[in-house]
């Protein structure tokens, strides 16, 4: 049991993991989506977003060849929306993250079927 506890507190013990869960807040993306904000190799964000989803946070959704990621709304266990409500209110105020949210709605988006 305290490994599945590990296991979500080091998914959220990384900078740009954080970033992600607050740009996918709302939305969801693709992984090209997340390395255009971010400006990191895409394999560097596959690796990111499998913690985040190994840890329970995340969901993905197949829309033909591309995978989107999106908070999963319905997660096994009950800390994550809590922990997910603390970001909100511990990071919104980041000027990182605020940059972020500028580059997300300037960032050319696929149309999703």
């Amino acid at each position: 049991m305290i490994d599945e506890k590990l296991k979500i507190l080091k998914a959220v013990a990384e900078k740009n993991r954080l970033r992600i869960l607050k740009m996918l807040k709302g939305d969801s993306l693709c992984v090209c989506e997340i390395t255009s904000v971010l400006n990191l190799a895409p394999s560097t964000v596959s690796q990111h977003l499998k913690v985040l989803k190994t840890a329970g946070f995340l969901e993905e959704e197949k829309d033909g060849k591309w995978i989107n990621y999106k908070i999963d709304t319905h997660p096994s266990n009950p800390i994550i929306p809590l922990i997910l409500g603390m970001l909100d209110i511990y990071l919104d105020g980041e000027v990182e993250i605020k940059k972020d949210n500028t580059k997300k709605c300037c960032i050319e988006r696929r149309p999703v079927k």
